[in-house]
């Protein structure tokens, strides 16, 4: 498959001297929007909000946040975000800031208590939004101020150079979704619905008419943890009873199901038809605008307006972008309805989605006008595996062909609260196995990355908060997250109470990240390069212009010493230097050529990583 050539405009302009021209302009795809007008990558930096600040260490299994402690927007401050910063963020991923269901009370405050019964968590799911228009009330200090609250952290954080993003969860609600913060004239979800039917275009809502809705039962299952609770009795009145998130249809989903949540309705009929118009083909090929344009007469269902006005008030709160929850169970061409609908709000608005199947991706891309998906299911899931020792090293190289035309729409991560902790030890048990895939994953391609927060100090996820299992920092409980709140120092965010390795390993994290300013990391052809000596070590080339560098990480334990074999093309890239100096560690070696080609050997320490290039000064 031809290689997609990404090279920002800006970038052009950067690099005449290398020998950028307007003939080197891309073809195709369309460059992701964020990156047109700076010398970088993004980097995605997510926060779970509740979490970050919380100082508190009691991690009481289905703790009350007065027992556990909870994090609040003001715990972001100017040191905080320096921090984050720090590691080249560019946008902040606040993760749980819209307001959803959860157990705690603020009927004082004119907000329904929710019933457990439905709610995941003491600090409930932050995927089953309750009010769209408003932000979770156990992150203000004062609740009465709670909007105010977050779009004075919204300014902290362009103060600092970097957006916002939050989430929207198109694909569900909570059961219980109930707007206080609606703008007049607006309709809660299902209020206008026709509950007689199971399916109806303009209802937001799918139905099991003349069922009521029972509550899941597991004999491994107690609400809370088994703890008292007024409203935990084994029901919730919800007549007639609704489809469940995940698209469940019974009247009692199964307990494994997103039981917390209800699906939302697009126009997709019961047997799977759609119920609207249909893009043609030639869209994919169409920029935001003709998207928008195309939808401007079509009669469309209610729950693609609501969604898109939520989208919008946001825009209007100085958010930057958002990140999609399970956009694949939502219809592509509701994306290109809404995201289109943003771009000519915001043109430069960040668009993120979490899309696992492979199929869908250029779809989502192209006819949805998705700036980024998750790539999870390819290469965060081949990393994962060479980490553990599963597969060989450089079977990466088979993963990342697999979405050569679109890599620079693919957000490449190594933690996010789905996933477990690298440290964790289900999964490598040591955080020292991020560093060489952290330098993989991070310079292999243009893809943006995504930093979980902790990820950089060796969390590792092992508190056992209540709902669900560890080695995932939890999201549905109050929880301390102790190597974080070790950098955090009780609101310092300086890093005194780090240990000698945790202060070692974030600076390598910096260290990796400052390299995104590189031109041959933001815009740079990647290929193989021929490494013999170890299946644990691998080895790529990134190039741009008249700037090369040679990139190996080794995932073992053991130093390993190897001969990187160039062939006649790879070696034109280089001047006639042949001293080869590394940007990232301490390595340096001497190319020596031949009739065939050239060589360079190396030893690399375990888990260590070189970015070597010909010139010290990185031209």
């Amino acid at each position: 498959m031809k290689k997609s050539v990404y090279v920002p405009a800006i970038l052009c302009s950067a690099l005449i001297a290398m020998g950028c021209s307007e003939s080197n302009k891309p073809e195709q795809p369309q460059a992701p929007a964020q990156t047109q007008n700076e010398l970088t990558k993004p980097v995605v930096y997510q926060v779970f909000t509740r979490l970050f600040g919380n100082t508190n260490t009691s991690n009481t299994p289905w703790g009350t946040k007065e027992q556990n402690g909870v994090g609040k927007f003001a715990d972001f401050n100017d040191a905080a975000l320096k921090g984050i910063k720090e590691l080249g963020t560019t946008h902040v991923w606040y993760t749980g800031v819209l307001h959803h269901a959860l157990v705690g009370d603020y009927t004082d405050y004119g907000i329904s208590q929710d019933d457990p019964d439905v709610v995941k968590g003491r600090a409930g799911s932050p995927y089953a939004v309750k009010d769209y228009y408003d932000v979770n009330p156990d992150l203000a200090v004062n609740v009465t101020q709670r909007m105010d609250e977050f779009s004075a952290l919204v300014e902290r954080t362009h103060n600092h150079g970097m957006k916002v993003i939050i989430d929207i969860v198109p694909n569900h609600v909570a059961r219980n979704y109930q707007s206080l913060g609606k703008p007049k004239g607006v309709k809660d979800f299902g209020a206008q619905d026709d509950t007689t039917k199971a399916y109806d275009k303009n209802n937001n809502f799918y139905y099991v008419p003349g069922q009521s809705f029972q509550v899941p039962t597991s004999p491994e299952y107690k609400v809370l943890g088994g703890n008292e609770h007024p409203l935990a009795d084994g029901f919730f009145d919800e007549t007639p009873a609704k489809w469940t998130g995940n698209g469940a249809r019974a009247a009692k989903p199964d307990i494994n199901d997103w039981y917390e949540t209800v699906k939302v309705n697009y126009g997709v009929k019961p047997d799977g038809s759609y119920d609207f118009a249909q893009l043609p083909s030639e869209y994919k090929n169409k920029d935001y605008r003709a998207h928008y344009a195309f939808w401007q007469d079509k009669e469309l269902p209610n729950s693609w307006y609501k969604f898109r006005d939520i989208a919008l008030f946001w825009l209007d709160k100085g958010v930057d972008g958002f990140r999609y929850d399970m956009a694949e169970m939502v219809p592509v061409e509701f994306w290109s309805f809404l995201n289109s609908s943003i771009k000519m709000q915001k043109s430069d608005a960040f668009l993120l989605a979490e899309v696992y199947n492979p199929l869908m991706y250029r779809a989502y891309i192209h006819q949805g006008k998705m700036d980024y998906l998750y790539d999870k299911v390819g290469f965060y899931d081949t990393l994962k595996a060479i980490m553990q020792g599963k597969q060989a090293a450089n079977t990466i190289f088979a993963a990342q062909s697999q979405v050569t035309d679109i890599e620079a729409h693919m957000l490449h991560f190594l933690e996010n609260h789905d996933e477990q902790r690298i440290a964790s030890p289900d999964f490598a048990g040591n955080a020292a196995w991020g560093k060489p895939a952290m330098v993989v994953s991070n310079l292999m391609s243009r893809a943006p990355t995504l930093l979980y927060f902790g990820q950089d100090v060796g969390e590792d996820g092992s508190e056992n908060a209540g709902f669900g299992t560890a080695t995932r920092t939890s999201i549905f409980d109050y929880i301390g997250v102790p190597a974080h709140q070790s950098w955090m120092n009780n609101g310092k965010f300086d890093g005194a109470n780090l240990t000698k390795e945790q202060v070692a390993l974030r600076d390598y994290y910096k260290a990796i990240m400052s390299l995104n300013s590189l031109p041959a990391v933001v815009g740079g052809e990647m290929t193989e390069l021929n490494v013999t000596g170890s299946e644990r070590v691998v080895g790529f080339m990134r190039k741009l212009g008249q700037q090369t560098l040679y990139v190996l990480s080794n995932f073992s334990e053991q130093p390993q010493t190897i001969t990187v074999n160039l062939s006649k093309v790879q070696l034109a890239a280089l001047s006639e230097q042949t001293q080869l100096h590394d940007l990232l560690e301490q390595h340096s070696t001497e190319i020596t050529s031949g009739s065939q080609g050239a060589t360079f050997t190396l030893t690399l320490d375990a888990f260590s990583s070189a970015v070597l290039t010909n010139k010290a000064n990185n031209e």
